[in-house]
């Protein structure tokens, strides 16, 4: 059950989000989850509580402050995406990770994963969060500028879907290209799937065997980095 929390920007503005705990009383690592672009809606809700069940301490960031879109209404989405205060956006991100690090229950080591817009953002965390150990971006890529590849420090495993006209596999290969050139690792794992095909509210893209392959790789990789 996930609950309200606030927190601190990095900035060190208020910022709030939702919070799910795992099972039990130990230590356990830490996982900030990046929304769609739909925000903080009832899919995101699931993974948080997903996450949780995998045994994380996870926290949504709300980047809209309580704003979402209704199911299928991509106008809204879309507006909304494209209003976000990106630099806002990545402190809040920062202070969410902050957060759960020393959060009673973390063991201080913390992750990032992003879906669709959140995977744009988890990439761009990857390069302004040095505190991350772990970074997993779905089908989502930062826009130019917003994202400086020299400064990777955590492994990275990327998905995206191979009949993905926004999030285009080939522009995931060229972040790999220019992360090996530096030494630096990324994992990218590409679907015979839509955009957004880990979504089981949209039939229309949900591919659910590609979608449970890439969450247990996922949960795999971030346990391996994380605890």
């Amino acid at each position: 059950m996930a609950t309200r929390e606030t927190f601190e920007s990095r900035s060190g503005a208020e910022a709030s989000g939702e919070i799910a705990l795992p099972a039990g009383e130990g230590k356990a690592p830490g996982v900030v989850l990046i929304q769609e672009w739909g925000g903080i809606n009832d899919h995101i809700r699931s993974l948080l509580g997903r996450l949780a069940e995998a045994g994380f301490v996870a926290i949504a960031p709300d980047l809209y402050h309580g704003k979402t879109a209704r199911a299928g209404d991509a106008e809204t989405a879309s507006k909304m995406m494209q209003a976000l205060d990106w630099g806002q956006a990545m402190e809040e991100i920062a202070g969410a990770a902050k957060f759960v690090a020393a959060h009673p229950r973390c063991n201080g080591k913390v992750g990032v994963i992003g879906f669709c817009m959140g995977g744009a953002l988890a990439f761009a965390a990857a390069t302004q969060v040095p505190e991350l150990a772990a970074v997993v971006p779905f089908y989502g890529v930062p826009g130019p500028g917003k994202a400086d590849w020299s400064k990777v420090t955590a492994p990275i495993l990327a998905h995206f879907a191979a009949h993905d006209e926004w999030a285009k596999p080939s522009l995931a290969e060229d972040i790999k290209k220019a992360l090996d050139a530096r030494g630096q690792k990324m994992q990218l794992e590409i679907y015979d799937a839509d955009h957004a095909f880990v979504n089981d509210t949209r039939p229309e893209v949900y591919a659910p065997d590609a979608a449970k392959l890439a969450w247990k790789r996922s949960m795999d990789f971030l346990h391996q980095h994380l605890g």
